[in-house]
């Protein structure tokens, strides 16, 4: 298993990702791409000491962006996981 501090990258804030805290308990953070369903579900519960009920990913590609005429390059791919935590508990990580 990896290191609890490389499974989570960082906090996904977006206005989606915020209707998803207030209405269904669910926090959305960026997670190393290799990294399991098991494994994100174990770092929130050993980082925060929270109960966590389910976890959903997705796999996102980078962006393609272009310079001139003939660069092109693309921004980093990354992977998104939506945490549903146990009634009554939530993240403040604002």
């Amino acid at each position: 298993m990896k290191d609890i501090y490389q499974v989570i990258k960082n906090v996904r804030l977006s206005e989606k990702a915020t209707m998803l805290q207030e209405n269904n308990n669910e926090v959305t953070l960026e997670v190393d791409r290799k990294a399991n369903k098991v494994e994100i579900k174990q770092a929130v519960e050993q980082l925060f000491g929270k109960t966590v009920l389910a976890v959903r990913t997705a796999n996102y590609d980078g962006k393609l962006k272009r310079q001139r005429r003939a660069d092109a390059g693309r921004t980093n791919h990354w992977k998104k996981a939506i945490v549903r935590l146990k009634e009554g508990e939530s993240l403040d990580l604002v």
